[in-house]
């Protein structure tokens, strides 16, 4: 009962969060979604339904690296992914969705990959 409740009070924030940010052509929103185990990031142009730019831990260049880097330090590394991935299609602006998440952790530490890697939000 207490995982539902969990699930539920994100979902909430998740909605919460959603109604005020929207990402356009000229500036996409980067969505983030946190497993137990992965962590998962997405630029989505939402005027067209796009996904523009996708980036995780199961990608080759992350997971090459994931048995000696802790969770941070994975998310970190995703997070420089998919600013590199975006910076070779033109976008440099995102706004960024926390997905109801706490900023702090592995959602701060995508975050902050991704402005080392040149993305600006």
């Amino acid at each position: 009962m207490k995982r539902m409740d969990t699930v539920v009070r994100r979902e909430r924030r998740q909605r919460r969060v959603r109604a005020k940010v929207s990402g356009t052509a000229a500036r996409p929103r980067l969505n983030v979604f946190r497993s137990a185990r992965h962590i998962f990031a997405q630029i989505i142009d939402d005027a067209k339904g796009h996904t523009l730019v996708a980036a995780s831990t199961l990608d080759a260049e992350v997971r090459s690296n994931a048995k000696q880097w802790d969770k941070k330090t994975e998310a970190k590394a995703v997070g420089k992914l998919l600013a590199q991935r975006a910076l070779d299609m033109g976008l440099k602006q995102v706004v960024f969705d926390r997905g109801g998440y706490q900023y702090h952790g592995r959602v701060k530490s995508l975050a902050e990959g991704s402005r080392e890697g040149g993305l600006e939000f």
